[in-house]
């Protein structure tokens, strides 16, 4: 197995390219393979073609929200694919909105670097667990 089949994929989709670059480089460094994307729009290609792991969604971002690309996009998904909801926003706005939009989880864009990595990590390893009740 390579090097990159063992890394977990992510998807960044934000509209601050200062932003991107950041959690582009900070991801990279703990091991992540990570693409970006500056639009809501193609999303849903860029999941069916490169089938990322994690999809980190900023919620405020110009022509469609975050959890309407994530209705989207969730379609053209692998079922292994989580979503996760990433916002300056308010945490308990943040968390009403991956509740109610079908997110596989929510983080603050004020958690940064080693803390950002584990929580990716932490929702990477809960999607790989089988559901209840299966075998």
């Amino acid at each position: 197995m390579s090097e990159s089949e063992n890394k977990i994929r992510v998807l960044v989709v934000d509209d601050d390219v200062d932003q991107l670059m950041l959690l582009e480089r900070t991801l990279h460094a703990y091991g992540f393979e990570v693409r970006t994307h500056r639009s809501s729009l193609g999303v849903s290609n860029l999941v069916r073609n490169a089938m990322p792991d994690l999809v980190l969604l900023d919620v405020n971002i110009p022509a469609l929200s975050g959890d309407k690309v994530l209705a989207l996009a969730r379609n053209q998904a692998p079922a292994t694919t989580r979503f996760i909801l990433y916002s300056a926003s308010d945490e308990s706005k943040l968390r009403a909105l991956a509740l109610a939009s079908g997110a596989d989880g929510y983080i603050s864009k004020s958690v940064q670097g080693e803390s950002l990595a584990r929580k990716l990590i932490s929702i990477y390893k809960k999607s790989r667990l089988p559901a209840a009740g299966t075998r």
